[in-house]
């Protein structure tokens, strides 16, 4: 029967995810709370307590089916950034909002254009759908947003813009943004994945195409600096138009009732956001810092991870797993000579540098690379 399947299925190569804590604790027999995870962009500071505290109330309700419509909380979303509760759409994480996308917009032999280094679902879900990828090359893995449009044919249907980029860390301006959604043509879809917006001190303007009814999608997410990663529940934003088509492709009850009330109140926890903001800014410079002084080549980063130039990251990559640290190996996204490690708490940060400073004494490390995509 599997030979059956659609070919675009059959040659489609799963998603590799950071490595969880308990699969490292069983592999090199270790204990779980020994081990220090920096591969994720996880929130080091945990849910908010407000959202914990939302989440045990709402168990003794587990027996009922959650709110399908989610209305409290596409409401408290839309109140906050100025929409309107048909602007929003939740998804089983913000992956789910691609999909959606995908269902709605996307047939065999369309053109999806995003960076050369992107987030590797966008390629994924395209294929998922048999559309092909076009991928632009970035110039210090940044947005080209002139040269993604200058891809687009009349076969494109959508164009992903990452920013802050994942998993570079990179940021394109408002200006650049402007001049592109100045000249896209009406046939393309433009999706912003703002994944780590609220780390930005001044973050970019995008829903101003949304409020003038542009052919937009934004995702964000409550993974990250809400710190309800394992709850899988993200957003889309867009005109009501655009809302409504993707509102048709989402299964009944996609985002459940625990995870509802966790992001209902961390979106009011706004001690929560500081704090975690304030954390990963003192942790990013301090990576940042110590790579400058061992003369690693690094991507100046936006977000709460750091891209860092190691030589080998396979082999930096395995040596720090042996040694009860994860980190994220970059091959897949075609910069084997990269890891990507995320902003943990001060301890955690100190204790990565301390161990990457242990393989530099061991010659793992390869140094003075220029900074080029």
């Amino acid at each position: 029967m599997e030979t059956t399947a659609h070919p675009h299925i059959l040659n489609l190569l799963a998603y590799e995810p950071g490595k969880p804590v308990e699969e490292l604790a069983r592999e090199m027999g270790l204990n779980p709370s020994d081990i220090i995870k920096l591969a994720s962009n996880e929130n080091p500071l945990g849910p908010s307590p407000l959202a914990l505290q939302a989440m045990r109330d709402t168990l003794e309700r587990s027996h009922f089916y959650p709110d399908g419509g989610a209305w409290a909380l596409r409401n408290a979303i839309a109140e906050k950034l100025g929409l309107e509760r048909a602007n929003v759409i939740l998804g089983n994480g913000s992956n789910e909002i691609i999909e959606f996308i995908g269902h709605a917009f996307l047939k065999p032999g369309d053109e999806v254009v995003t960076a050369g280094h992107a987030f590797a679902v966008y390629s994924l879900m395209a294929q998922l759908f048999g559309a092909k990828t076009i991928e632009v090359p970035d110039p210090g893995f940044t947005h080209d947003l002139d040269a993604m449009l200058a891809a687009i044919t009349p076969r494109t249907r959508q164009v992903f813009i990452a920013n802050p980029n994942n998993p570079t860390g990179t940021l394109v301006g408002q200006e650049a943004i402007d001049r592109f959604m100045a000249l896209v043509p009406d046939h393309v879809l433009v999706i912003f994945d703002e994944a780590y917006y609220e780390f930005l001190d001044t973050p970019p303007d995008v829903l101003r195409y949304v409020r003038e009814n542009r052919n937009v999608v934004v995702m964000r997410t409550f993974s990250k600096i809400q710190g309800l990663a394992n709850l899988r529940i993200g957003y889309g934003l867009a005109p009501a138009r655009i809302a409504e088509v993707l509102q048709k492709t989402r299964q009944p009850f996609n985002a459940n009732g625990i995870a509802q009330a966790g992001a209902l109140a961390g979106l009011a926890d706004e001690d929560h956001m500081r704090r975690t903001r304030e954390l990963t800014h003192e942790g990013r410079a301090y990576l940042e810092a110590e790579f400058t002084a061992m003369g690693l080549t690094f991507v100046p980063s936006a977000a709460n991870f750091v891209l860092v130039h190691v030589g080998d990251g396979d082999a930096v990559f395995k040596t720090l797993l042996r040694r009860g640290l994860i980190v994220r190996a970059m091959r897949s996204y075609k910069l084997p000579a990269w890891i990507r490690v995320s902003v943990g708490t001060m301890e955690q940060n100190r204790a990565f540098i301390e161990n990457l400073r242990a393989l530099d004494q061991e010659g793992l490390l390869k140094k003075g690379e220029p900074l080029a995509a």
